[in-house]
């Protein structure tokens, strides 16, 4: 013969052969084992074959393997061997033990052959004749695939979603249904889910996209299913084609900055309006108090009317852009709290005083009522007058002539207390108490005909309850009257007194 066994055993040989230690490292390794394993000879010299071709989770099944071959002379199974590039083959091994002179072991010989496509076609049959019809009536592209990553059953949905033929899918590796830049890490991921394999549903794990035949690519979601068999285990992926989703998030996400940029516009358009018509404003008031007062000459009761209605309307239209302007301060991040330490009761006397004229004409009963423990507290000393105000104005306007509306301030623990304004006026639906809050809304457009209101007082107030670090709460039973309920810290931004 031109050539020696030795060299028909090392590049002939269909299967790979690999001689070892009896502790595992590697002594010989012909050009089978290179094109099956995908290492070459030099680096797997002197290796530990388990380090090398041995997936995780194997080793105990390695060992076992390798102790019957000692013991038995020669044991044949059916395993998965890992490539240096981290994929999976599937190989029918077969460990022979070399005994020495004295007979004792002193080499294995292992020889492997790659039955993968073998393996393919088994899981295939298995698959198609289970759950072919079943696969084939959900509306989701299905790819089933066996442990070493080959694709042993696709529904037509899957085929169509990714421009293959029928049957074109089998054997192939799943990474060929990913883009290039994908393929290195989504391996390292199989073989560790293979490892782990545990249901993954629909849109977790990370974002995802696949690779048609014809090379185009279109993001994806996938859920992942283990499927256990007598065959091994196979994962079940079904894949989603999000492409329209995307798009329509896209333009929701471009429609939501457009918002967001047209309200802010609308922030700064209503501030800068709010200051702008405040100026005239001030000035209309203050010339109307001077001729009201009487300082330029004496004026008749129906000059006094007309200029009171002056009055009345000037400050209304200035407490509704002040709402607004500190709204939109609050709302912009914008708006600063100015503490200082101040009576509690001695505010409240102070908002009834400036209300009294209202309850009056109304003959509305208004009663206070301080716990003895609470008097100084360290807070925005106006934008709690503005809290309380806002809240007593409404429940003025709410409660009809002869009614009743109470005030009370009492301690919540030890570091905040709680201010309660109630009513017996008309109440409020309790489907209609989530909108409370919301600015320029009125609950009924047959309310605001009856009494007025832009829907400013209580956004403002909300906003600058928990500018505070507080919260408001509302407790209303239609027809009977309403309570609102303000927690607030004692001192804000924990300063002391």
């Amino acid at each position: 013969m031109s050539r020696s066994i030795t060299d028909l055993l090392q590049y002939e040989t269909p299967d790979a052969i690999v001689v070892t230690t009896i502790d595992g490292n590697v002594l010989h390794w012909n050009s089978e084992a290179e094109r099956v394993f995908g290492y070459a000879r030099a680096e797997a010299i002197g290796q530990p074959l388990e380090s090398m071709i041995v997936p995780a989770g194997h080793h105990d099944l390695y060992m076992q393997f390798r102790r019957r071959a000692i013991e038995n002379g020669e044991c044949t199974f059916e395993t998965t061997r890992r490539r240096k590039d981290g994929s999976l083959v599937h190989a029918v091994v077969t460990n022979k033990t070399i005994v020495d002179d004295q007979g004792r072991p002193e080499l294995i010989v292992t020889t492997q052959k790659d039955v993968t496509h073998l393996k393919v076609l088994r899981d295939a049959k298995l698959v198609e004749s289970k759950f072919r019809d079943l696969l084939e009536s959900t509306p989701d592209a299905i790819i089933m695939a066996n442990e070493t990553g080959r694709i042993v059953l696709a529904n037509s949905q899957a085929e169509a979603l990714f421009g293959y033929e029928r049957g074109e899918l089998l054997g192939q590796l799943v990474e060929l249904l990913l883009p290039t830049r994908y393929r290195g890490a989504h391996v390292g991921h199989r073989s560790g889910y293979a490892a782990q394999p545990r249901t993954r549903s629909m849109g977790a794990g990370l974002e995802l996209y696949g690779l048609r035949k014809g090379g185009s690519e279109f993001p994806v979601e996938i859920s992942l299913s283990p499927l256990r068999t007598d065959e091994g285990t196979l994962v079940m992926s079904a894949i989603r084609d999000t492409t329209d989703r995307k798009r329509i998030e896209r333009t929701l996400q471009e429609k939501n900055a457009e918002l967001q940029r047209a309200n802010q516009a609308k922030d700064r358009f209503l501030a800068s309006m709010s200051h702008e018509l405040r100026t005239p404003l001030n000035g209309i008031i203050g010339f109307a108090e001077f001729l009201s007062d009487g300082k330029p000459g004496p004026l008749n009761e129906k000059q006094k009317e007309y200029l009171g209605d002056i009055l009345n309307s000037g400050r209304h239209l200035l407490h509704l852009i002040n709402d607004m302007l500190d709204l939109v301060k609050v709302q912009a991040g914008k708006a600063d709290l100015c503490v200082e330490r101040f009576s509690l009761p001695e505010l409240i006397q102070e908002v009834c005083a400036g209300m009294r004229t209202i309850a009056e004409t109304k003959r509305i009963e208004v009663t206070v009522e301080v716990a003895p423990a609470l008097d100084f507290v360290t807070l925005d000393r106006q934008r709690v007058k503005q809290i309380l105000y806002n809240l007593l104005a409404n429940a003025l306007k709410f409660t009809d002539d002869g009614g009743h509306v109470g005030i009370g301030a009492a301690p919540v623990g030890n570091d905040c207390f709680r201010l309660t304004v109630s009513d017996d006026g008309i109440g409020i639906r309790k489907e209609d108490i989530g909108r409370l809050f919301t600015e320029f809304e009125q609950l009924e457009t047959g309310t605001a005909r009856r009494f007025g209101g832009t829907g400013l007082g209580l956004a403002l107030t909300r906003s600058l309850t928990t500018l505070h670090g507080g919260v408001i709460e509302v407790e209303s039973e239609f027809g009977k009257g309403s309570r609102f309920l303000v927690t607030l810290p004692l001192a804000a931004g924990g300063e002391g007194e």
